[in-house]
């Protein structure tokens, strides 16, 4: 007993330690956007004597940041619904339809987890510019719903193959057509896992940098990591307003993961335990 009583206090103490160090940089950068930019450098790490709003009122009146926020919603938002939809009708036909090219279906969105989609960047160009979608916010849902379905397709057909075939039974004896049968009985007991799913995707798209730097041109069809390079400059760095600008961009991140940690927990695990 006194034995695992040490071993759950040495877990604690990493616990708290790890959570300290993750907290850390982010405690930093809100205090950072909060103070001018001489004292930034003359003390990085402690509190200002005067704690100031300046900079985020910068950020919106002289960079356009609530476009770059619509921008940057639009896509993630678009990009997650395409996911979790495309990702839903796919695995359920692997998991629950026995068919010749079964496995070969399967094993052709896993390759997408393999191969890197930038090592097809020149391609990808070629043919966005031939679909008349460079410079518009399209390209980028595209690209990004095709690097983010193979693992969806992974996940969730882990999981459509732990769920009991007898509710499927039963409701088709109830009359329950195949579109019914997942809209009204599989997808509410999947919602674990295709919260993950969305947690993930919205994460990668809400941070994705290299895409819409390589198909958006325009600057009011930038999104935030975009948009946050106007603040760089050749002599001068307003660190104050970049430092707001990151602090709102994580904001969203936290706020998600906050409320919907279970439900990613329990999509990540619930295949391995069941």
């Amino acid at each position: 007993m006194r034995e695992s009583s040490i071993k759950r206090i040495i877990i604690y103490v990493i616990a708290c330690l790890y959570a300290i160090v993750c907290i850390f940089p982010i405690l930093m950068m809100l205090l950072s956007s909060l103070k001018p930019n001489i004292e930034i450098f003359k003390n990085p790490l402690g509190l200002s004597n005067k704690l100031s709003f300046v900079s985020y009122e910068k950020l919106f009146v002289n960079l356009n940041y609530a476009s770059y926020i619509k921008n940057s919603v639009f896509v993630s938002v678009s990009a997650v619904a395409l996911v979790v939809i495309c990702a839903v009708l796919v695995s359920y036909y692997i998991a629950r339809f026995n068919f010749k090219w079964n496995g070969a279906l399967f094993f052709y969105f896993l390759i997408g987890m393999m191969l890197p989609l930038k090592l097809g960047l020149v391609p990808l160009f070629m043919l966005m510019k031939d679909l008349n979608l460079i410079n518009n916010l399209g390209s980028v849902i595209f690209v990004t719903v095709a690097s983010g379905l193979p693992f969806a397709v992974l996940l969730l057909t882990g999981f459509f193959r732990t769920l009991p075939k007898e509710l499927e039974e039963a409701a088709r004896i109830d009359g329950a057509s195949n579109s019914m049968l997942l809209v009204r009985v599989i997808v509410p007991l999947m919602k674990p896992a295709i919260s993950t799913v969305a947690i993930v995707n919205f994460i990668g798209a809400w941070n994705d940098f290299f895409f819409p730097l390589i198909f958006i041109h325009d600057t009011a069809k930038k999104t935030i990591p975009i948009g946050m390079l106007q603040l760089f400059s050749e002599f001068t760095t307003d660190w104050s307003v970049l430092f707001a600008g990151l602090t709102l961009s994580a904001l969203p991140m936290i706020i998600i993961f906050f409320f919907a940690s279970k439900q990613f927990m329990d999509g990540l695990t619930a295949g391995a335990v069941k």
